[in-house]
C-alpha cells in the first residue's frame, strides 16, 4: 500500500505540530509542539479551553492578593497561561514543547533571562523535567547572548523569528539547541517586495533553510535546523530531511491525505561536498549584515511587533474574563 507524505516524511525528518489546540495535537500526535503568543491567544479564546483560563487567572489572583486590580493579574496570568497550556501538551507528546518568554523582553538580555528561569521553575514545580522544555527566544543579538548563557545552564533553547544567515550563524556559534527559520514569512516578504509568485525549490523560504542546513552540517554544527511557518505541503516537501519541521494542523492533514513519492532533499552527506564560506559572527558584524538583509531586518521587526500585539490582546482578553468571573462571583454570593 502506497504510503503517505505525512508517512514518509516521519521517516526522514522529526515532525512537530505548530498550534497551542491540544485537541488538534491529539488527533497529530507529533513528536513535539511549539506555541507562540499568537497560538496561545488563539487558544485561550477557544471555548474547549475556558477552563484552563479560568484556573490560571484565580491562582494568578491569589499569589497576587485581593488588591490586586484585573490588568495587574492579567499580566502575572499570561506567564502561566503558556506554561498551563505546556503541561496539557506534555501529557500527549512524547517530546518537548517550546515556550515563548515575553516578545516585549526581545532586546533586553537579563529580562528575558530572568523570564525564562522563571518558566523553567513553573514547569518543575509541576514535576516536569526541563529537558522536555525548550524556552523559545527571537533572533536578537540580545534573544541569542540570553540563550548562550541558558544553554550553559543546562536550558535547551528555540531561537525563533529567524530570517537571514547571520541571524543563524550566530545561533549555532552560541551553541543553542535548535533554530525555526520561517519559510512562509521570507516567501511573504518577498512576493510584496517583487510581485512575483514563487513555486518549489525557487520558494526564497525554502532556499533560505536549504542555505542554512548545509552550512549547519558543512561545518559540523550541533544546532538543528526546524524549518517553521509553512504557507503550502509544496514548501514542505522541498526541505524533506531537515531536522525538525513545525507544521501547522491543516498541512499535517493535508500531508497525510495525500500519496506520492517524497523524495529526501536535505542531506547532511550532500552538505559535505558543497563549497561554503565560514562565516565569523560578532555582535558588529551580526548588525551590520541585518541592516543589510532588508527581508531580515523587515521580518524580525514585524515578528516582534506582532508577537508583542498578540500578548497585549491576550492580557486584555485574560482581564476581560477576570471581570466576568468576579461579576459571576458576585451573583453567586448574593443570590444565597
Amino acid at each position: 500500500m502506497a504510503q503517505t507524505l505525512l508517512e514518509q516524511l516521519r521517516k526522514i525528518t522529526t515532525v512537530v505540530a505548530d498550534t497551542g489546540d491540544i485537541q488538534a495535537i491529539e488527533q497529530v500526535k507529533p513528536q513535539d509542539a511549539t506555541t507562540n503568543p499568537s497560538l496561545i491567544t488563539a487558544a485561550a479564546g477557544m471555548p474547549a479551553y475556558s477552563q484552563i483560563v479560568d484556573d490560571v487567572l484565580l491562582e494568578a489572583k491569589k499569589n497576587l492578593g485581593d488588591g490586586a486590580d484585573d490588568k495587574a493579574v492579567a499580566k502575572e496570568a499570561f506567564k502561566h497561561l503558556a506554561v498551563a497550556f505546556g503541561k496539557k501538551i506534555l501529557a500527549i507528546v512524547p517530546g518537548r514543547v517550546s515556550t515563548e518568554v515575553d516578545a516585549r523582553l526581545s532586546y533586553d538580555t537579563e529580562k528575558t533571562l530572568a523570564e525564562a528561569h522563571e518558566i523553567i521553575k513553573m514547569y518543575a514545580d509541576a514535576g516536569i523535567d526541563k529537558k522536555r522544555i525548550l524556552i523559545k527566544i527571537a533572533s536578537t543579538w540580545p534573544g541569542i547572548k540570553a540563550a548562550e548563557k541558558l544553554e550553559q545552564e543546562g536550558i535547551h533553547c528555540n531561537l525563533t523569528l529567524l530570517f537571514g544567515l547571520h541571524q543563524a550563524v550566530a545561533c549555532a556559534e552560541a551553541k543553542v539547541t535548535l533554530i525555526s527559520p520561517f519559510v512562509g514569512r521570507i516567501l511573504d516578504w518577498y512576493k510584496k517586495d517583487t510581485g512575483k509568485e514563487y513555486e518549489g525549490a525557487d520558494d526564497p523560504g525554502v532556499q533560505s533553510v536549504t542555505t542554512i542546513y548545509n552550512y549547519y552540517k558543512k561545518f559540523g554544527y550541533k544546532t538543528q535546523v526546524m524549518g517553521a511557518s509553512f504557507r503550502n505541503i509544496g514548501e514542505i516537501q522541498e526541505l524533506a530531511g531537515c531536522d525538525l519541521l513545525t507544521i501547522a494542523p491543516k498541512l499535517l492533514h493535508e500531508l497525510d491525505e495525500k500519496q506520492a513519492e517524497l523524495p529526501r532533499k536535505l542531506d547532511p552527506k550532500n552538505a559535505e561536498g558543497h563549497q561554503i564560506e565560514k562565516l565569523t559572527i560578532d555582535e558588529k558584524t551580526f548588525e551590520e549584515m541585518h541592516a543589510k538583509d532588508r527581508m531580515a531586518h523587515d521580518k524580525l521587526k514585524e515578528g516582534i511587533e506582532g508577537f508583542s500585539e498578540a500578548l497585549e490582546k491576550l492580557e486584555q482578553l485574560l482581564a476581560k474574563r477576570l471581570a466576568e468571573l468576579g461579576a459571576n462571583k458576585e451573583q453567586t454570593v448574593g443570590a444565597k
